[in-house]
């Protein structure tokens, strides 16, 4: 055993205490509270989603003429393909879920302040990742909704003045939906979107090493002797249990909800209801409201406001007396995105 571990240690020149120096980072009392801890919760997720998806990539067939098939012989005849694929349904719809907690939670924190502002434009990278990658998967079924959800959406891009074309063209791989649409997606969703979130993820994981987590305190919290406790072994575990808990309730949710399919795409008929995911609805309904190019527009000003909202509370804060206006504009924003998602769930069609 001493000549296996001098071998090792001449190769890799790397002492256990170093190991544990790097990961001993302290860590402030107040991610003891669940609800500060929404950064690890996606991370978690997304682990999920690539071993999910890389078992799904083992059957399913990236073609018009062979994706729905493909599909459906995940769910009804592969081995445990109905689990896999039900599991990485909903870690994907917990995970987005949770990009959007965590990134509430930092808003109405002000977390994002200097000298955090980086961090804060590479979370709202990795929000619109998400989001893509929820979109790109859905659209891989190639069921009736999926299918006309993707024409809807490379229209969409269409409205977009200067570059909408290009857009439509780089999304569908032609002016039209065709037979290397659905490759394109699955290069998107499997390739492109998770190694650009993976690269994010580095590069957030590491300002967050560097800068320090932002600290909290309250007035109901009791004096404590320490401000900060140690990362390993407390909020490892603490950390572990949650990752626990979220398979657990993927495991139900895939049991009882499990993963289902709508009829095979059909181009010459389209659906009375096309809808898309839930996580889309708030955008969906915004479309419907106004017209196509002022729509998309307004919605890439807000995606605009979004990255550069730190500076802009900045300059808020500085110039005028109105120090926790983000605030009021966090609950104008969060209600209006909360009110149109129910409207577009709710409406009769």
């Amino acid at each position: 055993m001493n000549a296996i571990r001098q071998w090792f240690r001449e190769r890799l020149p790397i002492s256990p205490d170093q190991v544990f120096e790097v990961l001993d980072e302290p860590v402030p009392n107040h991610l003891k509270r669940w609800w500060f801890c929404l950064g690890g919760t996606p991370a978690y997720l997304f682990v999920v989603q690539i071993v999910t998806g890389i078992l799904l990539a083992f059957y399913y067939q990236p073609a018009q003429t062979t994706a729905y098939e493909s599909v459906r012989f995940i769910t009804n005849e592969a081995a445990y393909g109905w689990y896999f694929r039900g599991v990485h349904k909903w870690a994907a719809t917990l995970m987005i879920a949770a990009v959007v907690l965590h990134q509430m939670r930092v808003y109405f924190t002000g977390a994002y302040r200097k000298p955090r502002e980086i961090n804060w434009m590479i979370g709202v990278c990795l929000l619109l990742c998400t989001l893509g990658i929820g979109f790109t998967g859905y659209s891989l079924v190639y069921e009736q909704l999926s299918y006309w959800g993707a024409t809807v959406a490379a229209n969409i891009c269409d409205t977009i003045p200067v570059v909408g074309g290009l857009a439509k063209r780089m999304l569908l791989a032609g002016e039209t939906y065709n037979s290397e649409t659905v490759s394109r997606f699955f290069i998107l969703h499997a390739a492109v979107l998770p190694a650009t979130m993976i690269c994010l993820l580095a590069i957030h994981i590491g300002l967050i090493r560097m800068q320090g987590i932002t600290e909290f305190h309250f007035e109901d919290e009791p004096p404590q002797k320490q401000a900060h406790y140690p990362f390993f072994p407390d909020h490892f575990y603490t950390e572990l249990i949650m990752g626990l808990v979220l398979m657990i309730l993927l495991s139900v949710l895939a049991t009882a909800l499990p993963a289902t399919m709508g009829p095979r795409a059909d181009p010459l008929v389209t659906p009375d209801v096309i809808k898309p995911e839930w996580f889309f609805y708030a955008t969906f309904r915004w479309l419907k409201l106004f017209s196509g190019t002022f729509a998309v527009l307004s919605m890439g000003f807000v995606v605009f406001i979004m990255f550069a909202w730190p500076f802009i509370d900045a300059w808020i804060r500085r110039h005028t007396r109105f120090a926790e206006a983000s605030v009021w504009i966090g609950i104008v924003g969060a209600s209006l995105i909360i009110g149109l998602t129910v409207w577009e769930a709710a409406v009769q069609h």
